[in-house]
């Protein structure tokens, strides 16, 4: 389907038990299950995520070549996405937009946009870049031609592609939102990034105001850790609260520690100036001192399904408990 849904009303966010990032579960009066920052995690009725169909998934976006605007890799996978999502999701848009970077390039760019459940009130916003990189910038070799971007892209798209499938199958107890943006790794400069997450903050659909959102970005290295996010725990610590705190239920908290890391700049930034209350889910440290980072070596190779598992795990658990 072509074209934003109108019909979802103005909603505004409202959390459980805890708000802050320290803060642990307490319990749901008259049950045995765990309430985390408002949600009660019921394991009985989650559906299993498999990190293998995932990874499987990342192979075939790698597979297409760099996936920067103007290659035949950009236009495969964005027909691909759109294909895949249209026989999974109630309704699917593209938001087709144009940027003229730095350099001068005028660059034709899509952001891809769907829905599950859409007249549901009540919504969650899953957002992943699909784009590369268009220059090894951290590499001394070829550092002028463009990335695989196995983990950077392709990580965060799999988990949703893959979450997709798990959705079709299991309706969700409330609607779900997939954002796959494009142009968020462009640059260099902040001028020439976040591009399709700052088009979709000025131009989403007529009175769309999820309760949250939730980011992935590079979460598929082979030793994955996904510590809080600087940002996140200032812009929506009510959002990380949940999160990691289901994590914790799932008896993930080993790989999800409630430590603030690093602070990073990512598509959640445009989303929470727009007021959408949003938080990123990444691993700081992609390869040894985070050497594979806008390299060529973030390939395949140096990529594994854990991470997808663990991310995909959580996310499905965050959304079959009710958000």
């Amino acid at each position: 389907m072509r074209g934003f849904s109108t019909s979802l009303p103005m909603r505004a966010v409202v959390l459980g038990c805890a708000a802050a990032v320290v803060t642990g579960a307490c319990a749901d009066s008259g049950s045995g299950a765990q309430r985390t920052g408002g949600i009660v995690v019921d394991t009985s009725r989650i559906p299993r995520f498999d990190g293998d169909a995932a990874f499987d998934l990342l192979r075939r976006q790698v597979a297409f070549g760099p996936r920067v605007s103007g290659t035949p890799g950009h236009a495969a996978q964005l027909q691909w996405m759109e294909a895949w999502l249209e026989s999974r999701a109630d309704t699917v848009a593209l938001q087709p937009f144009t940027h003229r970077a730095r350099n001068g390039n005028v660059l034709t760019m899509a952001n891809v946009f769907a829905q599950f459940r859409p007249d549901h009130p009540d919504r969650i916003l899953l957002i992943a870049h699909w784009d590369t990189r268009p220059t090894a910038d951290m590499d001394q070799d070829r550092a002028d031609e463009p990335i695989d971007g196995a983990n950077d892209g392709a990580s965060g798209v799999a988990v949703l592609l893959h979450l997709a499938d798990v959705l079709a199958r299991n309706p969700p107890p409330m609607g779900v939102d997939i954002l796959l943006t494009d142009g968020e790794d462009y640059g260099p400069g902040e001028a020439d990034m976040y591009l399709g997450a700052k088009h979709f903050a000025a131009n989403r659909p007529p009175g769309y105001r999820p309760l949250y959102g939730v980011l992935l970005d590079m979460v598929a290295d082979r030793e994955p850790m996904f510590p809080v996010e600087g940002n996140s725990s200032q812009l929506a610590p009510e959002v990380v609260e949940r999160v990691w705190g289901v994590a914790e239920q799932l008896g993930l908290g080993a790989y999800f520690p409630r430590r603030v890391g690093m602070y990073v700049t990512d598509d959640h930034i445009p989303l929470n100036n727009a007021g959408i209350r949003t938080i990123n889910i990444i691993d700081f440290d992609y390869g040894p001192a985070n050497s594979y980072w806008h390299t060529h070596q973030d390939i395949v190779e140096n990529t594994a399904p854990l991470g997808l598992e663990l991310v995909g795990r959580v996310v499905a658990a965050v959304v079959y408990s009710g958000g």
